[in-house]
């Protein structure tokens, strides 16, 4: 599993801003920043599916 400062690095390598990333997923931005700095821990509902899909935890998307 990924930490938020590793997927921030790799977003960084790639050019995308964190906003950017957000708005390709369906999310907003403070969003994704939360989960990416562990505000939001990833555990239930949107911030779960964020950390799915930056890799950050082991999970099923659910709509």
């Amino acid at each position: 599993m990924k930490t938020g400062a590793q997927v921030f690095e790799e977003m960084r390598s790639r050019g995308e801003t964190i906003t950017a990333w957000a708005n390709k997923n369906g999310f907003t931005y403070a969003q994704v920043q939360s989960v990416i700095t562990g505000r939001a821990k990833g555990n239930w509902g949107v911030s779960h599916n964020i950390a799915v899909k930056l890799g950050m935890k082991k999970g099923e998307i659910f709509n």
